[in-house]
């Protein structure tokens, strides 16, 4: 039996707890008690949500779990020395940490992320990165596994987390029939972005707007920065300048992202060949579509496909 400790603070957030429903699953899924589930807090007692709900904990000592979770609040909580002796411990005694949304802070705070990849909720990314410089934030992931310590994105991300570890002690098609039960989508790849590409871009002037606007509808285009800059009537140099200042993006990685987006929707709308759906979107050939997949979704071109007729992604 695999043993989770599940670490929740005061105005913890409920869709974060999700992650529990779905260790419930897979234990009805596998019709034994797969995974022991033992809520925890640092003085014990009951410990109430963000929404008012109340739930009954244990303080951690320096019992080992398998896994230990670092629960998520809708803010930033303080992390007391008796948190970062606790997931220092847990480091050393369990098979994994993890830790959704801003349970990422905690884990660095006690040097758990030092010089390794996490990820967090995109509100508080740019937060993390510029308290702790010596973690390498990748803002734009669902989660991120780098050896022992796992983190993800906020909200629904919880629940890709808790998949990916059941994967990953079950197998696919156990968390195929998890993912069903709990009516979502079977796990998305820790590498998809967060965001949807024309959310993601989000800019700030009506120009560069009118140059993604141009080109959303003219992505069998070629697109160079010059006709983008073009629809934009700036220069290259000062469209490519105004482009990264108000998206974070070059123009080329977001047109990359905009390919990949069509592309994927005529995958899962349509039964056009790869071949087909890479010219309509702008990729030269559907071995470049492939490597632009694997890129920003993590996944190759077949797998979506795939995916997505089964009901899944």
């Amino acid at each position: 039996m695999h043993r989770i400790g599940y670490v929740v603070f005061p105005r913890f957030q409920l869709m974060g707890f999700a992650a529990v429903t779905a260790f419930e699953v897979a234990n009805l899924t596998l019709g034994e008690q797969a995974y022991e589930i033992e809520l925890l807090s640092e003085a014990g007692g009951e410990i109430k949500s963000s929404a008012g709900f109340g739930v009954l904990t244990k303080a951690f000592d320096n019992t080992a779990f398998d896994t230990v979770m670092f629960g998520a609040g809708t803010e930033i909580e303080p992390v007391t020395p008796g948190l970062v002796a606790f997931a220092r411990h847990a480091l050393k005694a369990s098979r994994r940490v993890a830790a959704p949304c801003t349970g990422a802070f905690i884990l660095a705070e006690s040097g758990l992320l030092d010089g390794r990849r996490a990820t967090t909720h995109w509100v508080f990314a740019r937060q993390l990165r510029e308290g702790f410089p010596e973690v390498r934030v990748e803002e734009d992931r669902i989660f991120i596994v780098d050896g022992s310590v796992w983190t993800s994105a906020g909200m629904t991300a919880s629940i890709d987390l808790a998949l990916a570890m059941i994967e990953k002690d079950h197998g696919e098609e156990v968390t195929r029939q998890v993912a069903r039960k709990l009516v979502v989508y079977h796990r998305r790849a820790g590498g998809q972005s967060q965001f949807s590409a024309l959310l993601e871009l989000d800019p700030k002037s009506d120009r560069i707007q009118k140059s993604v606007n141009y080109a959303k509808a003219n992505l069998r285009n070629v697109l160079s920065v010059e006709e983008l800059a073009d629809a934009a009537g700036l220069s290259a140099r000062q469209f490519s300048r105004a482009f990264r200042s108000e998206t974070g993006q070059s123009p080329a990685k977001a047109v990359e992202h905009l390919r990949v987006e069509a592309a994927r929707l005529l995958m899962e709308q349509g039964r056009h060949s790869m071949d087909v759906i890479a010219e309509e979107t702008g990729f030269a050939d559907s071995d470049r579509m492939r490597r632009a997949f694997l890129r920003t979704l993590g996944q190759p071109p077949q797998t979506v496909r795939r995916n997505a007729r089964e009901g899944i992604v």
